[in-house]
């Protein structure tokens, strides 16, 4: 089978990838119960970053099209004759939003080192103490306050333009049905808010240490990434 990608398409490359593996599908090169080539197959045959065939991945399994099975690979579900994603959405997909946080997130915490007051680090603990106690009990408060704590980091900046441009990266995720639904898909496979970090991220902060600061949350975010990949590899 030929594969197209369209560089000038308004459609994201990953929606572009899970639409061709949809296809597949519906011809019935792929049936149910058949597991999809591994990851790393698939993107040099599509000539993509393996990143963007977890995001494809993704979206199938949101739309209902295949299973993601941790430690085994991904399957097919859906009978052949499905002509489209359950999705109609062209935003960023987890991955793309994920490396933009690490990026902004990471130069945020250095600059917040040298600018957070005394108050916003004690309002961070109080973040960091109320994630902790919820994070067995309600996952959605516990989110918001993850949110609230990453928020507050990017306020401390003074920089306004920093501060949008991270709120912007949260408000992505948040208005991603993509984003949510596989959230609470991988929370269900026992994925769960990396807490600790948080408070890595309070102690160099409050020690006003620049290097230390952009380290802890940069770590912090590449360890989301990196449970995230796991929930998504498929690869032999």
């Amino acid at each position: 089978m030929h594969f197209q990608i369209n560089d000038l398409s308004s459609k994201r490359l990953y929606l572009q990838i899970a639409e061709q593996v949809l296809e597949m599908i519906s011809q019935g090169s792929l049936r149910v119960g058949e597991k999809l080539p591994a990851e790393r197959k698939l993107a040099e045959t599509f000539n993509v970053s393996r990143p963007t065939i977890r995001e494809a991945m993704i979206a199938l399994e949101v739309s209902g099209i295949v299973e993601i099975r941790s430690g085994s690979g991904v399957y097919v579900i859906a009978e052949s004759g499905r002509s489209e994603l359950n999705i109609e959405e062209n935003l960023p997909g987890p991955f793309e939003i994920l490396e933009a946080r690490l990026y902004f997130e990471s130069e945020a915490a250095a600059l917040a080192s040298q600018r957070i007051t005394h108050q916003e680090i004690h309002q961070l603990k109080v973040f960091q103490k109320k994630m902790q106690n919820l994070e067995s009990q309600d996952l959605a408060k516990t989110h918001s306050y993850d949110r609230s704590f990453h928020e507050l980091i990017a306020q401390s900046t003074r920089n306004s333009s920093i501060y949008e441009i991270i709120c912007g990266l949260w408000s992505l995720r948040n208005r991603s049905e993509m984003n949510t639904t596989f959230d609470a898909l991988i929370r269900r496979r026992g994925a769960s808010p990396i807490i600790e970090d948080h408070h890595l991220i309070i102690e160099a902060l409050q020690s006003r240490d620049e290097s230390r600061a952009k380290q802890a949350m940069r770590s912090h975010i590449q360890r989301v990434i990196n449970e995230f990949s796991e929930c998504t590899l498929n690869d032999d």
